[in-house]
């Protein structure tokens, strides 16, 4: 059974801060409702009001310019009649729209005057309200009936004393605007006064959510540190065991002194800690004999790699040593053993650096893969070529090791690797029977794979690769089309390409030769024999010994005697596996 003690803080703790918070919660929002509303009121009612005093104004001077306009369309020779007709009516719309602003405006006073729950100076409001009453009142007195003694005198043709009302009319309407502007000076300040009350309540409230939060951090603060003095002995040996399996040391155990929750997670620790020992000693036997990635996977049955099987494009290398079987017959059984683990060793070290899986070691031959959920699709061929291409080279460095391992001066000449790259649709996923599984990769690329390594034989090359590998390397390797070829199996010809490096390193000759071989190979396939010869012998002048430039040398000068059907297309079948 669980102790009650570390519950009960608990939720003592969790009942007081809720409190805390509810208390605060509830002022906060008794306050923060009670400023919105002044805000509301500034906003729709305060704000508004002065727009509406403003707009009187601009109505106003509206009405002088209709007013002056009606002077002058009268004063012309011959009067226009039509623009002074207008002009009047645009007068007295002005007129309307004076009174209409002095009313809204007046609602919106009379509105705050109204309204108990916020503080405002009614009093200035009202003498505010009483000066917009006698302002629309002199408008529509005194204005009005200087503009009735202007429009008569103007139909009379008074055009002097016409001018004189319109002075007086001038005089007038700027008495009135001053006062105006005035109603809207002490609108403003009352609307200052207001936003100052506003802003003094909102700092209030702010000063009284902050009391209140530092009040109930405080208390928090105060029993979590009495409740954590009971609790953080056990959880420290916890901290440290767990820092010592995240640095992979798993041989530790902490001891369970308590009977409570921490008691509990203490065992559950000592137990997963004893789990990751047990996957640990899997991972590390099993990894010796399949790729670790692997075995995680199959491990970890929610991992990608534990499928049953799928469809996947993926890239699939396979690598020989030329030579293998004279190189074997006069070796003893142990000196055999240590130059294949050598040579396996050599050979699987850029594989394994490049994120490949090796898939299994046939005798003398390494298969292995690059694809998903190991490596990504669209970087699988560049990773293998590049593969390829250290293999290649580490084959020459092998050849100069193998005397030393086997206590001879020399190793038989044609002691060579031979690498096999295709990229394409295979079916991925644990194969086997009901008494052993493996997971693994079958399909055409990976046959195909296996026929392009064996292919190197024919046009002693280290390393060919389909089109769809070099394709998908893209520029990070330099490479030759060798020729079209059709493998056992086969039956539709294929672009097959030469690895020849990594992208930039090629030299002159070995760009010459490239170039060279390319001509001699479209000058093949057009059959204009005596052009592909020239060009095939400038590549050997480039590169002496280059096996794909002598074996379509051969091939030309076969032709040149024998020529191919009609139908050729150009591309070479190979009958053998």
């Amino acid at each position: 059974m669980l102790r009650p003690t570390i519950r009960k803080r608990i939720l003592g703790i969790a009942v007081g801060l809720i409190f805390l918070m509810a208390i605060t919660s509830a002022l906060s929002t008794v306050m923060t409702r009670r400023i919105a509303h002044q805000l509301d009121e500034f906003s729709s009612k305060y704000v508004e009001a002065y727009g509406h005093l403003a707009r009187m104004n601009i109505r106003s001077l509206e009405q002088a310019l209709a007013l002056r306009r009606i002077v002058i369309s009268r004063m012309q020779s011959p009067p226009d009649t039509a623009l002074s007709a207008e002009q009047r009516k645009a007068y007295a719309a002005k007129g309307e729209e004076i009174d209409a602003e002095a009313k809204a405006a007046r609602a919106l006073i009379n509105a705050i005057i109204d309204d108990p729950s916020t503080t405002s100076d009614d009093a200035r409001l009202a003498r505010i309200d009483d000066r917009i009453e006698r302002v629309t009142s002199d408008i529509r007195r005194y204005l009005g009936e200087e503009y009735q003694r202007l429009l008569t005198l103007l139909d009379a043709g008074n055009l002097v004393e016409a001018r004189a009302s319109l002075a007086r009319t001038d005089t007038l309407r700027d008495e009135i605007n001053q006062r105006i502007e005035g109603i809207r000076t002490e609108m403003l300040a009352q609307v200052r006064s207001d936003a100052l009350m506003t802003m003094r309540d909102q700092r209030t409230a702010i000063v009284f959510s902050v009391i209140l939060t530092l009040l109930a951090g405080i208390l928090g603060l105060f029993f979590s540190i009495f409740i954590s003095t009971g609790i953080t002995r056990p959880v420290r040996r916890l901290l440290d065991g767990t820092r010592a399996v995240e640095a992979g040391r798993l041989d530790g155990q902490i001891d369970v002194t308590t009977r409570d929750e921490i008691g509990q997670l203490t065992a559950a620790f000592n137990n997963m800690v004893e789990q990751l020992r047990h996957k640990e000693r899997l991972r590390e036997t099993f990894g010796r004999y399949v790729d670790p990635r692997v075995v995680e996977g199959l491990i970890d049955r929610q991992s990608p790699a534990a499928t049953d099987g799928e469809r996947r494009v993926m890239t699939v290398l396979f690598c020989d040593m030329k030579g293998f079987t004279s190189l074997s017959e006069g070796t003893t059984p142990q000196g055999l053993v240590k130059v294949m683990n050598h040579y396996l060793s050599t050979m699987s070290g850029p594989i394994r650096s490049h994120r490949g899986i090796i898939d299994k070691y046939i005798g003398d031959a390494i298969m292995a893969y690059w694809g998903p959920p190991f490596t990504g699709h669209g970087e699988q061929a560049r990773l293998a070529c590049l593969a390829a291409v250290e293999m290649a080279d580490r084959g020459t460095t092998l050849r100069t090791e193998l005397p030393e391992l086997l206590g001879v001066r020399a190793v038989p000449s044609d002691c060579d690797i031979r690498i096999g790259v295709a990229t394409g649709e295979v079916l991925v996923g644990s194969i086997g029977s009901e008494f052993m599984m493996s997971y693994t990769v079958m399909g055409d690329a990976v046959n195909l794979a296996s026929r392009l390594e064996n292919a190197n034989k024919i046009y002693g090359s280290h390393a060919l690769a389909s089109g769809p590998a070099i394709a998908a390397a893209g520029d990070a390797i330099e490479s030759r089309e060798i020729d079209r070829l059709a493998v056992a199996g086969q039956r539709q010809a294929d672009a097959v390409f030469e690895i020849m490096g990594r992208k930039g390193e090629l030299g002159e000759r070995h760009l010459a030769l490239r170039k060279h071989y390319a001509e001699g190979l479209e000058a093949y396939r057009a059959r204009r024999w005596d052009d592909a010869c020239r060009a095939f012998q400038s590549a050997l002048d480039a590169v002496p010994g280059d096996g794909p430039s002598m074996e379509l040398a051969r091939r030309v000068e076969s032709f040149q005697a024998n020529p191919p059907p009609a139908d050729w297309d150009g591309a070479w079948r190979l009958d053998q596996k």
